[in-house]
């Protein structure tokens, strides 16, 4: 991308950190730099506020059909980009181009579903039910907002935040991960291109990620911050909103089970387990971390896993053939290794992998392990790598217990060919998301989101646009 758009975007203008000051976002396949991007200050920030703020009135009286039209815009820009964002996504991010595309197609998806549903903002009118008066509720804007958005999915958490913002009339600064900021600079770029007007969308990278948060925080004029990443990091914002009593949606860490009955048809199960399991390498807060199998098929499951497993390519994103990118970065890589180990600790045994391939780059092998205990740390933690544990049970409740006993609530999976076996299953799980015999769940039209310490509020679907939208009730005398 050109060096013009690595740029802070503030107000319909790129431009350097207001102190000049640049960071390197390096390529994860070998830890070489890809680019230097300006590293926004807090004055930046501050900046970029005060164009959201600026912009905020008059965007709210745009009309729906309008702020329709410009992501309908955008969306078609980015498909027939795909390509182009797609590569730049895998250089800085590392998952394989096709993944890559993949996820634009994804992410662009958010674009059309919030295109569609701007036009559909709506209240209720009403008969007070003692009569005498009607009953008026008006939507409206928020107002400005800020979002931080992860490093694994640097395109589609953008447009997943930036398009119900959009449609229900709000503007917003949006701090994208320091590892991953160019897909989100190309993503400013199109909605420029697309005509958003000025200071609706303000895109900051910077490496002071905490100052920047908590210095937006405490103005009262941001009255909404949406945030995807860690809970620990989650947890802090959520602290720093209580002064202004600002509008919050967390979508946190996951610690996803995946359940596998003793009728489930196991080759079945097996296609969902390497959909649910290596999407993105594993770093998603929607990976299976825990394999919980029926122990009547664990032996099969396990072995026809680790033999899909062995059989990926691991290698450079970009590369033809290669099924598995390296993991973001060292910390990443040492984190995984660490959980393998601990687990191999316990008793458990590897299949296939266990190990970190002697290469450059933060890599690590697909890796199948069995018979780990149910209190490993391995089953505790958010694996974030190409690594399944396989956990054993008996019985419908059993599974049930274990699959609960995390602090965390964000997607599920479960195979069974059991009908009242998946509806006890849906209404029993603590997860804000269940799969029923696929390995995928995110979808726009659909509510994302988690439960305990995964978070709050719902991203995509119907749900989506209410997280941006106040609501004013009118008492009209008869």
């Amino acid at each position: 991308m050109p060096e013009s758009r690595r740029r802070v975007f503030i107000a319909g203008q790129w431009r350097e950190a207001s102190d000049g000051a640049v960071f390197d976002v390096l390529d994860p396949a070998d830890g070489s730099v890809l680019a230097e991007v300006s590293d926004g200050t807090l004055a930046d920030a501050a900046d970029a506020l005060d164009a959201a703020v600026a912009a905020q009135a008059s965007w709210a009286r745009t009309p729906p059909r309008d702020r329709g039209e410009i992501l309908r815009r955008a969306f078609e820009l980015i498909a027939a980009r795909a390509d182009d964002l797609a590569l730049l996504m895998s250089l800085e991010m590392g998952k394989t181009v096709a993944e890559a595309k993949g996820e634009v197609a994804y992410g662009n998806e958010f674009l059309r579903w919030f295109s569609e549903e701007a036009v559909r903002i709506h209240g209720r009118w009403m008969q007070a039910p003692g009569g005498g008066s009607r009953l008026l509720t008006i939507k409206k804007p928020v107002g400005p907002c800020l979002f931080i958005t992860p490093w694994n999915f640097p395109l589609a958490m953008g447009t997943r935040k930036i398009g119900p913002a959009i449609a229900a009339g709000c503007t917003m600064v949006v701090k994208p991960a320091q590892q991953t900021p160019l897909s989100m600079l190309a993503l400013a770029a199109i909605f420029e291109e697309a005509g958003l007007p000025d200071g609706v969308l303000n895109v900051v990278p910077t490496t002071h990620a905490r100052e920047f948060s908590e210095n937006l925080q405490a103005d009262a004029r941001l009255r909404k911050v949406s945030f995807t990443g860690s809970t620990a990091v989650g947890r802090m914002i959520v602290r720093q909103s209580a002064q202004q009593l600002q509008r919050l949606s967390m979508e946190l860490g996951g610690n996803a089970p995946f359940i596998v009955f003793e009728d489930a048809d196991v080759e079945a199960a097996v296609d969902g387990a390497m959909l649910a399991k290596m999407r993105n390498m594993g770093e998603a807060c929607t990976a299976a971390n825990r394999f919980l199998v029926h122990s009547s098929i664990a032996d099969e499951f396990g072995q026809l896993l680790a033999r899909r497993m062995s059989a990926l390519t691991v290698g450079r994103g970009q590369d033809e053939g290669v099924d598995v990118g390296p993991l973001i970065d060292e910390k990443a890589l040492e984190s995984v290794s660490q959980l393998v180990t601990d687990a191999i600790h316990d008793g458990a045994r590897v299949l296939t992998g266990g190990s970190a391939p002697q290469r450059e780059g933060f890599f690590y092998s697909p890796t199948v392990l069995v018979d780990v205990v149910a209190d490993s740390m391995i089953n505790r933690e958010e694996i974030f790598g190409p690594v399944a544990p396989i956990t054993t049970f008996e019985t419908e409740q059993e599974a049930i217990a274990l699959a609960n006993d995390t602090e965390y609530g964000l997607s599920s999976y479960v195979y069974t060919r059991d009908l009242a076996r998946t509806i006890r299953l849906a209404e029993g799980l603590e997860y804000g998301m269940v799969g029923v015999n696929t390995g995928l769940v995110s979808n726009a039209a659909a509510p994302f989101g988690g439960v305990k310490s995964s978070g709050f509020g719902r991203e995509g679907g119907f749900e989506g646009i209410e997280e941006y939208l106040d609501t004013t009730y009118v008492n009209l005398p008869v």
